[in-house]
């Protein structure tokens, strides 16, 4: 797809991911002719230690590589991180997407890259949506067929309106939204940070519940938006979440319009690996980060001290030890406290604990090929699909189908599901999550023999089982504003003591949007100006970056 077009003509611009808290421009400050910046040519050459080959590593190490330093990348497991597509065995391009499978087209950074490496795209099947054709909702066992809304009893619409009334008495939601169509950074500021202090210690649950549009409700309705929620499915994994962080999510589009990655999402990590980039300077034309690593990331870190000299000091689970004047750190939080032994003062104690204190979610998801996409079979008893994208309060909670095209197997995400929900599943093998799921569904579509269907070898993940990751991504609970603020503007670093300078924080952990892959994208482009001007370089006067606009529009603090 390309990034929708801004008018800037008085009509309303798209919905992007345009703040709120930091309502910085990140997609213009990527698409600017005039480039990121320009790095003293004395340092160029200089190598940058870069651990995680996530899409936030990777674009850290990108556009540090066509500034003309030298990134080396440091990577414990897979290169591509949650941006994970791992082929079914013997199918050609058929894979089960087991980290980010959806992606905003609000997410205009992330889409820049995706662009420039000629991926497609298409709609993603989400509930309620022409891509999913039809949806089932299953609910204390009476199940609903639709293809749109108003399909549904009255009872799913007085409860979408309701949830649109809560967001206009609770977040002054048009108003807000408004402004960031507009790219209005006064008025958006205004309003967002007016919300901060009122909603930071409050859940989700909290907003929902004592709006006047849901207590004019019987509690059924809450029940349902919990299981069924808005956008994407049922949300009441994320109840005891802070609300706002919930408010970003609806305000910037993130939880509508999403497309997935024809063929896998994980081609955009792997394609920043290998694709020379267009304009660079130093490196030679055609110089690769591939080409940098001869080939392959080195292995995973486990130590980051200062050095005597002043640099960092960098060792790898091998024992091999490389100084550093700067390094990037994109790994989610936690392991910097149980994998990777950091030296203490590289960090204030207050960092530390914001990051310690970052909580993660958990996450499960169970997929399996089958034969073809037999889900589109007509009943004719019914009229109506043999099977469909399918909502429940059963242990699967959210059922998936994907068409891949004439000829090709389908892929079913059997089960996606979060929090207690996904820690069912966490002890059980492969085997017994499919057993566990197609049962439910059985109950569901009795008459659908979808065992005949499948073939090859399931896939599932736990992303909490995975010691690279200790879970799928945060989920700030009530009070955890400050500490995201600490992380997220930890890029800033002038104003820091110089034992704590040089050693940069990325990824959607340390963002506003976690979960998110623009918050990934975002913050590795606070990194990379934090990198550029740690080693002396600039922005241009024409195409300022976010540090350069960080002490007028960033994040409002919260007093301590």
């Amino acid at each position: 797809m390309s990034v929708p077009a801004d008018p800037r003509d008085g009509a309303p611009g798209p919905v992007t991911v345009f703040g709120p808290d930091f309502p910085f421009a990140f997609d213009d400050w990527l698409a600017h002719p005039a480039g990121l910046g320009r790095i003293p040519a004395d340092r160029h050459g200089a190598e940058v230690a870069v651990i995680g080959a996530g899409i936030s590593g990777l674009i850290v190490a990108y556009e540090l590589m066509k500034l003309g330093l030298r990134p080396v990348v440091y990577e414990s497991g897979q290169l591509g991180g949650r941006l994970r597509s791992q082929p079914f065995e013997g199918a050609d391009g058929i894979v089960a997407e087991l980290g980010g499978m959806r992606f905003p087209e609000s997410s205009t950074a992330f889409w820049q890259y995706a662009d420039r490496l000629g991926l497609d795209s298409q709609p993603f099947p989400n509930p309620l949506t022409p891509a999913a054709g039809s949806t089932v909702i299953d609910l204390e066992g009476e199940t609903h067929y639709a293809r749109t809304l108003d399909d549904l009893p009255a009872m799913f619409r007085e409860v979408a309106r309701a949830w649109d009334a809560a967001l206009e008495e609770g977040a002054r939601f048009g108003d807000l939204r408004a402004a960031l169509q507009a790219r209005d950074v006064p008025r958006l500021k205004e309003i967002w940070n007016a919300l901060v202090p009122l909603w930071d210690e409050r859940t989700f649950y909290d907003f929902v519940a004592s709006s006047s549009a849901f207590r004019a409700l019987p509690f059924r309705h809450r029940e349902v938006f919990g299981q069924v929620g808005f956008g994407t499915g049922g949300w009441d994994s994320d109840f005891p979440n802070s609300m706002l962080e919930i408010l970003r999510v609806v305000l910037t589009g993130c939880d509508d319009s999403q497309r997935l990655i024809v063929g896998g999402v994980e081609q955009v990590p792997q394609g920043l690996w290998r694709r020379a980039p267009d304009r660079m300077v130093h490196w030679p034309r055609g110089t690769t980060l591939a080409s940098l690593h001869a080939g392959a990331p080195r292995p995973g870190v486990t130590r980051i001290a200062r050095h005597a000299g002043g640099a960092l000091a960098v060792t790898d689970r091998w024992g091999r030890t490389q100084a550093f004047d700067a390094v990037v750190a994109t790994c989610q939080s936690w392991l910097l406290t149980t994998a990777i032994e950091v030296d203490e003062p590289l960090f204030s104690h207050r960092l530390w604990m914001a990051l310690d204190r970052t909580r993660y979610m958990q996450s499960s998801k169970t997929f399996v090929m089958v034969d073809r996409p037999f889900w589109k079979d007509v009943d004719p008893a019914t009229g109506r699909d043999r099977m469909s994208m399918t909502l429940t309060d059963r242990l699967t909670r959210g059922t998936y189908l994907f068409d891949n095209g004439p000829g090709k197997p389908g892929v079913i995400c059997l089960t996606y599901s979060w929090m207690s929900d996904a820690l069912k599943m966490l002890p059980l093998p492969v085997e017994k999550r499919v057993d566990l799921a197609l049962g439910a569904l059985a109950k569901i579509y009795p008459d659908v023999k979808l065992r005949e269907h499948i073939i090859g070898d399931p896939i599932t993940v736990s992303w909490e089982a995975d010691p690279n990751f200790l879970g799928a991504f945060k989920g700030a609970l009530p009070g955890h504003y400050r500490y995201n603020h600490r992380m997220y503007g930890h890029f800033m670093q002038a104003d820091l003591p110089p034992a704590e300078r040089g050693l940069f924080l990325a990824g959607d952990n340390v963002s506003w949007t976690p979960a998110w892959v623009e918050g990934a994208v975002q913050t590795a482009l606070n990194a990379v100006w934090g990198v550029m001007t740690h080693f002396g370089g600039r922005t241009l006067p024409e195409n300022p970056g976010p540090g350069d606009l960080y002490p007028s529009i960033g994040p409002v603090t919260l007093p301590e």
